[in-house]
């Protein structure tokens, strides 16, 4: 068999209507999963859902803001109701605020904790609570977190959002010890994954920019290949194939752990 096949496996991928999020939940289903995408963004989830249903396989979209414990409710109960189950995590969702030290604006930072860390830990509570034993789904699971090469380097410009991804990298770690020590047949790992040119990487370039930083968002990229060993930037199915991984019964003695998808850039 396989070890990337993830035949009959029940996703539910956060964030999943456009960027990392919707590749990973194209990935997943093209591996055999059927997947629910949850976003806050409804009109642009529930067309990727359809585009992931075109190609054959079982898809649907939840309205999700994760920070929400009922919207969690709701959307774990969708999952197991439309799909027949949930078995597979994927917390994706998160937000990017760029500012110096010097200018970190309160509220900025506060939204950030509340998408990034919040949501990330209300997603692993409720997936926790629906795979384990007695859960709704009951058959236990994987849960894979989105963490960043942000948690692991000194990039200026983006100390609250690296603050936010080094707490997912601590959450991943807890959980995996507590579903291993408590029996709920859960394992749990992350992905840090490098700059990869999606909207949000395109807007921290320009950001960083606008912060004084570098000359042109040009010279801001340059910088990143710079520091990564492999000479480029991420693409989104170097991100989406690490999670199939780590969602498959290829990773199935790996739990607790951090995968960098970063080029080596934060080696």
């Amino acid at each position: 068999m396989n070890g990337m096949d993830l035949t009959g496996r029940k996703a539910l991928v956060t964030g999943g209507a456009r960027g990392i999020g919707a590749g990973i939940a194209q990935a997943l289903a093209a591996a055999g999963a059927a997947v629910m995408i949850g976003d806050v963004l409804a009109p642009l989830g529930r067309e990727t859902a359809a585009g992931i249903a075109a190609g054959g396989a079982k898809a649907g979209f939840v309205p999700l803001d994760v920070t929400l414990d009922g919207d969690w409710d709701a959307a774990v109960a969708a999952t197991v109701e439309e799909l027949g189950g949930f078995d597979l995590l994927v917390n994706n969702a998160g937000i990017e605020i760029t500012a110096l030290v010097a200018d970190i604006d309160a509220a900025d930072l506060r939204r950030m904790l509340d998408v990034n860390i919040v949501g990330t830990a209300l997603g692993m509570k409720h997936a926790f609570r629906a795979m384990r034993p007695q859960g709704q789904a009951g058959k236990g699971g994987t849960v894979v977190n989105i963490a960043s090469v942000a948690a692991t380097i000194a990039f200026p410009g983006i100390a609250g959002y690296s603050a936010t991804k080094s707490a997912v990298d601590r959450l991943t770690r807890v959980g995996a010890m507590e579903a291993g020590k408590l029996g709920y047949g859960v394992r749990v790992n992350c992905i840090y994954p490098g700059l990869v040119p999606t909207e949000m990487g395109q807007k921290l370039a320009g950001d960083v920019v606008t912060a004084g930083l570098f000359a042109s968002p040009e010279a801001a990229i340059g910088e990143v290949i710079g520091q990564t060993p492999l000479g480029r930037l991420g693409e989104v199915r170097d991100m989406a194939d690490a999670v199939v991984f780590l969602s498959s019964d290829a990773s199935r003695f790996i739990t607790g752990t951090g995968l960098a998808v970063d080029g080596g850039m934060g080696m």
